[in-house]
């Protein structure tokens, strides 16, 4: 696998090594010594996760604080995705910068996003399929999140805005302002 630095402390884009061959491909998705010794970061996930979505669907940007903040490393199975991470951590040298990268089937790259990061995504292509692996379990009461088109992060999310499709729960989040204060 290959470790590409984003810009964000901690946060990372994995290529895996993928062998191909007349009858297809096969890749490692994940190996835990190879992440571990690659990135000097922990891999024990616990849970992984998978969503269906369609063109201009916009999912985002979510997190859990506290004991249950989660660590992400994320991939698409089908179709094409902007992956969005921003660094929510409180004294973090990159506090509030973003990272936007385009996760597809066909590139088969991943996004590995630490605890304390805001997450999100968006469907470029007809269907995407998302999938992800959580260092932590999902505990609803310690969910928070950050509108997805929170004008201090100012966002593009590659999808006209009257084709954006957002969940009521998305549409009422807070200002990313508020998170740095509340």
């Amino acid at each position: 696998m290959e470790i590409e630095q984003t810009g964000l402390k901690d946060c990372v884009i994995i290529t895996p090594k993928i062998f191909e061959d007349a009858r297809g491909y096969f890749f490692e998705s994940f190996n835990r010594s190879a992440f571990e010794e690659k990135t000097g970061m922990s891999g024990n996930f616990v849970q992984d996760n998978q969503s269906v979505s369609t063109y201009g669907v916009i999912r985002g940007l979510h997190a859990q604080a506290g004991d249950f903040a989660q660590a992400k490393l994320v991939r698409v199975l089908e179709g094409e995705v902007l992956d969005v991470a921003v660094d929510a951590r409180p004294g973090s040298p990159t506090f509030g910068q973003q990272v936007a990268v385009k996760l597809s089937a066909e590139n088969k790259r991943q996004l590995y996003v630490p605890r304390g990061f805001l997450h999100g995504f968006s469907v470029l292509s007809e269907r995407a399929v998302f999938f992800y692996k959580c260092d932590n379990f999902y505990n609803k009461q310690a969910e928070i999140g950050v509108m997805y088109n929170d004008v201090d992060l100012g966002i593009d999310w590659h999808i006209p805005v009257e084709k954006q499709v957002v969940s009521e729960k998305d549409l009422i989040l807070n200002s990313f302002s508020s998170l740095q204060h509340g």
